[in-house]
């Protein structure tokens, strides 16, 4: 199989690149990187067109090249550059071309360190692409080269499930452990509390009592596969913010947490929800993306 990463011409290209070594080394997918020329929509000037053209080039280039140098001296990559309207749309083309199964991105240039922030590329894709996206938070270096550990962002009822039983059936083939984890954003304290507060505090409770329960059910048919991943307890991050909800959860070097996208948005597509979107932000591993028609393809199920 091939992972496809994304190479912007800013030279930006590291920690996507290291990302995808560590998935495929994981997995022994190929990997090819690829810079997008997009080219312009209306004719202007030729000389200016030209000249403006060669630049780009050039600079397409010189970010493989510097992509190429994340490389560890034993892997290989396929470098290439490809000419279309849009850096996104140029990314599913290519994708299509090598048959990949999933695009790796790194994070904004403007993000925070150590946190996945989108740019505009990864926005378009996350709202169209049919293959699971992986990103990387910014700055990402991992000390480990392969993934150890694969958290399934759990949310209870089937598609969650089947996007369990997908991330089982990966963690199994790659030796790493699985994890199952929601995430519960509590109302702030105040110093009077009234009705409302105590009540969104019930329901959230009643809530969390849900998930535990859809959490065992779920792992019960994981145990069902023909190969089983082991398997660690699921847990409830919680906080009065999504930051600290996302920060109550241990997180480890060689981890990745992987999400559903949102319910309501198309078949066969990436579509990022705004409860998705903050699990994103927050992470401090690599998230992969994962559309909802994609999820029952990799299950595992015989």
């Amino acid at each position: 199989m091939t992972l496809l990463v994304g190479c912007p011409l800013d030279g930006s290209a590291a920690g996507a690149v290291r990302l995808a070594v560590m998935l495929a080394q994981s997995a022994g997918d190929d990997l090819v990187i690829a810079a997008v020329v997009s080219q312009p929509w209306t004719p202007g000037m030729a000389k200016v067109d030209s000249e403006y053209q060669a630049f780009l080039e050039t600079t397409a280039e010189e970010s493989l090249e510097q992509a190429r140098a994340e490389l560890p001296g034993d892997m290989t990559a396929t470098l290439l550059r490809h000419h279309a309207r849009s850096v996104s749309a140029g990314l599913l083309e290519v994708a299509q071309l090598h048959d990949a199964r999933m695009i790796v991105l790194g994070s904004s240039s403007s993000g925070m360190l150590g946190r996945v922030a989108l740019g505009g590329v990864s926005e378009r894709l996350l709202h169209s692409s049919p293959l699971p996206v992986a990103l990387a938070p910014r700055g990402f270096h991992r000390a480990d080269a392969h993934v150890t550990r694969i958290t399934a962002a759990f949310g209870g009822g089937e598609p969650a499930e089947d996007l369990v039983l997908s991330a089982a059936h990966e963690a199994a083939q790659i030796s790493a452990s699985l994890r199952l984890v929601s995430f519960a954003v509590r109302p702030r304290s105040t110093i009077s509390a009234g009705i409302g507060s105590r009540g969104e505090e019930g329901i959230i409770d009643e809530w969390m009592h849900t998930m535990e329960d859809h959490a065992r059910g779920t792992i019960a048919k994981v145990s069902q596969l023909q190969q089983v991943p082991t398997i660690e307890s699921s847990q409830i991050g919680q906080g009065t913010t999504w930051e600290g909800a996302m920060g109550s959860v241990e997180w480890e070097d060689g981890d990745v947490l992987v999400v559903g996208s949102s319910r309501h948005g198309p078949l066969a597509q990436v579509f990022l929800g705004a409860r998705t979107s903050k699990i994103i932000r927050y992470c401090p591993v690599p998230v992969v993306i994962v559309p909802k028609g994609h999820r029952t393809e990799r299950t595992g199920r015989d």
